[in-house]
């Protein structure tokens, strides 16, 4: 199947964007404003290039002026690099890390803090862009697909403006470009069987599946047999994103699937992927908050981790303020099980190492729902940052359990 840009989600037309504006040339100029963050265009803007050194385009966006660059686009890679340098490397994270040890709770949200911090400066090196998504500097790569699968077609610019049709931060060029290549290469999942037709295709803006434990948990737990009189297994994937759970259902001889989305990003995203794989006759993809109507003997959900408040789009499928998907799932699994039917839930234990939920708080909710653990089968995490003794979480992600939980209704 080809790789065509198509939209994910519904792209805004030119009078919804923010423009943002700046002087140049002795002139006033405006352009669309784009940030995946929804972050407002920066109010002050000044003209950058190749003479600029680091240390001024540093104190420049640690002060909150934008940096909109003219030069060579290498050079600008060069200075976002040294940017990133100079943020990692200031007296105030280095006391931070010399400092006595804090509980876990306060280091995990210092470190969002100082993460917020640090994206907020590194995004304020700016490029243009034509209406065709081109960047008109020196030695600029060819991004015009990878901006039309985020972004979706081009929209026209300001009229009789043609310093620029649109503008963006670098570093969120970089990630689409970046998550372009991902999506023409794809994730192989041994799960899906031998190569090539095992490979997941994420799109820009919907979570990849370079985690395996939750999978493996997935492809291994012991499927529950339908119910009487029914030949085929009936199975929901809530929050299918990059549609890889309900795949993995599918070559596992689960007989239909409906996965469910609330994300046009991650619904495109799944139908794209169950298409190539050749399960998509099996799998119904559905926009649908949680649950879609009627009952299934197995209810797979795989819901963010931590709760607490995503920065971005992307980061949805890790953080879920207040824990609403987990909660809302927890709610409403026995309404939904076929008789004799098994939710399974796949969560790590990250939230309850950093303070931010306890056991005893999920085995409740559990309970309270009218659900029972018929067992509980664990994974330990094989990235990298569980054996990262630098990073400033290492004391809880050392510890992390990845568990895949089955549940059943008591009565």
């Amino acid at each position: 199947m080809p790789d065509s840009p198509a939209p994910a989600k519904a792209q805004p037309c030119a009078s919804s964007l923010p423009l943002i504006h700046w002087h140049e040339g002795g002139a006033g100029h405006a352009a669309l404003w784009r940030s995946e963050r929804g972050t407002p265009p920066p109010k002050r803007v000044v003209m950058a290039d190749d003479t600029t050194t680091a240390d001024t385009a540093y104190r420049l966006a640690c002060e909150g002026t934008a940096l909109l660059w003219r030069g060579d686009f290498h050079n600008a890679r060069q200075l976002l690099q040294a940017l990133a340098r100079r943020a990692d490397n200031t007296p105030a994270r280095k006391r931070k890390k010399a400092a006595e040890p804090v509980a876990l709770v306060d280091a995990f949200n210092l470190h969002r803090l100082a993460q917020s911090q640090r994206s907020r400066m590194l995004g304020m090196l700016l490029v243009p862009f034509n209406a065709d998504y081109s960047v008109p500097l020196r030695r600029a790569p060819d991004v015009r697909v990878a901006c039309a699968e985020a972004w979706g077609p081009a929209v026209e610019g300001i009229a009789g403006d043609s310093a620029s049709d649109c503008v963006a931060s670098l570093r969120e060029l970089l990630g689409i470009t970046s998550a372009h290549e991902w999506r023409k290469k794809g994730v192989e999942i041994t799960a899906l069987g031998e190569p090539p037709n095992n490979r997941i295709h994420p799109h820009y803006g919907v979570f990849s599946p370079l985690r395996g434990e939750y999978i493996h948990l997935v492809a291994t737990a012991h499927l529950p047999k339908p119910p009487g009189g029914q030949a085929l297994l009936v199975a929901f994937d809530i929050g299918t994103g990059t549609g890889v759970l309900a795949a993995v259902l599918v070559r596992r001889g689960v007989g239909q699937v409906v996965a469910t989305d609330q994300d046009l990003r991650s619904l495109a995203c799944a139908r794209d992927n169950l298409a190539r794989l050749g399960v998509d006759s099996k799998v119904q993809v559905v926009q649908a908050d949680l649950f879609p109507d009627g009952r299934a003997s197995l209810i797979v959900c795989n819901p963010p981790w931590l709760p607490a408040r995503p920065s971005a789009p992307i980061e949805r499928a890790v953080y879920d303020e207040g824990g609403r998907m987990l909660k809302g799932f927890i709610t409403g699994l026995s309404a939904h099980l076929a008789p004799k039917g098994e939710g399974w839930l796949v969560l790590s234990d990250l939230a309850e190492h950093l303070g931010l939920r306890t056991r005893a708080e999920l085995l409740a909710a559990f309970e309270a729902n009218g659900l029972r653990v018929v067992s509980r089968i664990d994974a330990k995490p094989q990235h990298p940052k569980a054996s990262d003794a630098s990073d400033p979480l290492f004391a809880a992600r050392s510890r992390e359990v990845t568990s895949l939980w089955r549940l059943a209704t008591i009565h």
